[in-house]
């Protein structure tokens, strides 16, 4: 972040320095956890699920922090305190104001899936040729999206911040501290009903990253989703679409997957490979060109970059145990398009051994939960893979649906916990397998994913003998 003084920071955020002798105490780094202060942060003391950052305001100052935002109660609890009425709108108060101040070119993107792979992919490419800062991880809430500004610095050329959403509404908020040039959206499918009731609602709450671009940007959308192509209407700028569709702006030809399922194509007259799997990524991969295209970066440069690209973990994530065993880690979150995409890029590995899949619950699917997770269970045993593991609730349904589309009884285990997947798969995995895990972030499959890579004796596994 830019430094500040506190007497500075202060006047950006409608607060008071608690202290006046502390107006010339300089901050240039942002954080809300007292564990990752450092000399010269500013802590943000918000409450929590578990506790109130204004219990920490000593121990972040005894760990170096210049200052403090803090409410007006907790104004004299230590050296260096800002108080105001709000700390989480004095943060995106702040927020705004950096990213006006420093005034990068903005791309934004959401979508219900793919929102985190696109905007690491979409720093990839913009980084080709422009200065890029983007959002740390998941950091896309209405506290994420102002922390990412404040990551901002003199010479930051392009910020790319990805927006999600929980009901309608907050992207527009998100928007107004952002306000991008820019804007993406990858997909609209069945995520978060249980907050939004239904798909149309959802592409209502995504449309509203189009409704916010101004009249100079860009609406970058997928040309194959027919509800993200609708969004043109709400469109007051130029239109670029991107997809496989022939009448896409920017299209993708002649796709095809190596042996780890990871994608090559061309757009136009360039060559194109992903350095992660799934062709599902050919979409994420084109908005990302698209983005750097819009930025001013040159096509070519951002193909190149595209294929050392690095994406966040606990999406795609590929690796090999000692004993042998491909284990695609794409634990991170889980919806029924995610899963589905997840499920057919294992079955288009090219393994010597067997295909199988750990598989937790997709949260927040409200009255549809059931169906949902009876689809995948049938998806999987479409997709004609070798033993499914299911953990937790709603793991008798996938089952059911598993069995129903053909997936032998002894195929399908259904356990309570991490522990009993692991179990489980330890006795059924051999050299030459290979595993998916995926669920919704509050089950923490990826601790299975880990826990794979610790060898242990097995027992005989579906379809072999002892």
């Amino acid at each position: 972040m830019m430094r500040l003084t506190l007497d500075d920071l202060a006047e950006v955020v409608g607060g008071v320095v608690c202290d006046p002798a502390d107006g010339r105490r300089a901050v240039d780094h942002v954080t809300m956890d007292s564990r990752t202060v450092r000399p010269n942060s500013l802590f943000v003391a918000l409450p929590g699920e578990q506790t109130d950052g204004h219990d920490h305001i000593r121990a972040a100052v005894a760990a170096g922090a210049g200052g403090y935002l803090c409410r007006v109660d907790y104004a004299a609890v230590a050296r260096g305190g800002v108080a105001v009425d709000d700390p989480g709108d004095a943060l995106r108060g702040l927020g705004a104001w950096l990213r006006s101040s420093i005034d990068p070119t903005v791309v934004a993107i959401t979508g219900s899936s793919g929102k985190t792979t696109t905007k690491d992919l979409v720093a990839a490419a913009v980084g080709a040729g422009r200065r890029v800062v983007a959002n740390p991880g998941s950091y896309n809430n209405e506290l994420g999206v102002p922390l990412t500004c404040c990551l901002l610095e003199t010479g930051t050329q392009v910020l790319v911040a990805e927006l999600g959403a929980r009901g309608l509404g907050h992207i527009t908020q998100m928007a107004q501290i952002v306000r991008p040039d820019v804007g993406v959206v990858t997909n609209v499918s069945a995520a978060h009903l249980e907050m939004f009731g239904s798909v149309d609602t959802v592409a209502e709450a995504k449309a509203e990253l189009v409704a916010a671009l101004p009249a100079d940007g860009v609406a970058l959308l997928n040309a194959d989703d027919p509800r993200v192509a609708a969004m043109a209407e709400r469109a007051s700028c130029r239109v670029v679409t991107f997809g496989t569709s022939p009448d896409a702006n920017l299209r993708a030809v002649d796709v095809r997957l190596d042996i780890q399922a990871r994608a090559a194509f061309r757009v136009r007259d360039l060559a194109v490979r992903l350095p992660l799997p799934g062709a599902h990524n050919v979409g994420n991969a084109l908005a990302a060109l698209a983005a750097a295209e819009a930025c001013g970066v040159d096509l070519a440069d951002a193909a190149l970059a595209l294929a050392e690209a690095s994406v966040s973990r606990w999406r795609m994530e590929l690796s090999t145990t000692a004993d042998g065993v491909l284990v695609l880690n794409d634990a991170y979150n889980a919806n029924p398009a995610s899963m589905a995409a997840a499920l057919v890029t294992l079955a288009a590995m090219t393994v010597s051994g067997r295909r199988f899949a750990v598989l937790g619950q997709m949260a927040e699917l409200g009255t549809d939960a059931d169906g949902a997770h009876r689809d995948i269970g049938r998806r999987a045993g479409e997709l004609d893979l070798d033993g499914l593991v299911l953990v937790g609730e709603r793991a008798a349904t996938v089952a059911e649906g598993a069995r129903q589309a053909g997936l032998p009884a002894g195929s399908v285990a259904v356990v309570s916990n991490g522990d009993e997947a692991v179990a489980r798969m330890r006795d059924w995995l051999t050299a030459g397998d290979a595993v998916l895990v995926k669920a919704s972030r509050s089950v923490g499959l990826e601790r299975v994913a880990a826990a794979l890579h610790t060898p242990a004796s097995r027992s005989p596994a579906p379809g072999q003998g002892p």
